[in-house]
């Protein structure tokens, strides 16, 4: 089995639950997954199945993410999972208020990931030194934030804002909740959180793990292949001949005419269709060599 699969991770579980229920289900052990989401949240988990667990480092690597901020209420892990460690009323905030903040956001910025955090430090994860009460400093990390768009907003003592976030990888959409009402002299915690977008699959066209149980026991289950999700790569045919000896690790010498990229990755499939994997562009002389990479098929 060779592909992926965009799983609409349930709240509740952790990512590495939904690999472990997959690997069950299809009766295979190599299952990956393209991103942690925390057990609270839901949306897109990128499932990689087989020898597409080599590919994941070479799918798109933005994301996009629906959050829902609740201000007033500040947690230790920054979001309603944690202990409350202050509380005030924010009934006096308005969307007027809080629009220009968000520009703040933009860009490259840099953020403090949560004390809860899969981060190491020391050797171990942040969450589990947080767990034995250890404060250690959390490294500042710069992470890129291309888009933030107000999609609602609820008054009350504990007004919550609902965003649309598309950033870069290693973006904590906590610490921007935690930060937009620390800028607002209120604290702010993130209340909800649905991945809407990751490895360039979609919220809308997910399945769910019961989804996968029904179409598998139908017989209508079917993987996504590879080329659906690096068509963001160029990608070149080699003839079947040609095809064999870069799989069996050859240097293949291709004419620069019938290829134009700045990308030094490529994806390589052959004449019939196959897709044989990722490999390398390196120039030598007046050449380009196809060096394998990650081989395939």
């Amino acid at each position: 089995m060779l592909g992926f699969i965009p799983l609409n991770k349930p709240s509740g579980f952790t990512s590495h639950d939904c690999v472990a229920r997959v690997r069950r289900l299809l009766k295979i052990k190599k299952v990956g997954h393209g991103g942690t989401l925390d057990p609270p949240a839901t949306g897109v988990l990128p499932i990689a199945v087989g020898k597409a667990t080599r590919l994941l480092p070479f799918l798109p690597e933005n994301k996009a993410y629906q959050a829902i901020i609740r201000f007033g209420i500040q947690t230790t892990t920054d979001d309603l999972q944690g202990e409350v460690i202050k509380r005030q009323s924010a009934s006096h905030l308005s969307i007027e208020e809080i629009k220009p903040l968000l520009t703040k956001f933009l860009g490259k910025i840099e953020q403090i990931p949560p004390m809860y955090s899969a981060i190491q430090r020391n050797g171990k994860r942040l969450y589990e030194l947080a767990r034995k009460g250890e404060t250690v400093e959390v490294p500042v990390r710069t992470v890129s934030v291309d888009k933030i768009e107000v999609l609602d907003w609820y008054a009350g003592e504990f007004p919550e804002l609902v965003l649309n976030i598309e950033c870069g990888p290693g973006t904590y959409i906590r610490a921007i909740a935690r930060d937009i009402g620390e800028k607002l002299g209120v604290g702010g915690t993130l209340a909800a959180l649905t991945r809407t977008e990751s490895c360039g699959m979609i919220l809308s066209e997910t399945i769910t793990l019961d989804d996968l149980e029904k179409q598998l026991e139908q017989g209508t289950f079917s993987l996504l292949k590879p080329q659906l999700l690096l068509k963001h790569l160029p990608s070149i045919t080699l003839s079947v001949e040609k095809g064999k000896r870069w799989c069996q690790g050859q240097k293949i010498v291709i004419d620069p005419v019938n290829i134009v990229t700045f990308s030094e990755i490529i994806q390589v499939n052959n004449e019939m269709g196959e897709f044989l994997g990722m490999s390398q562009i390196i120039s030598d002389d007046n050449h380009q060599i196809l060096k394998p990479k990650v081989v395939i098929n």
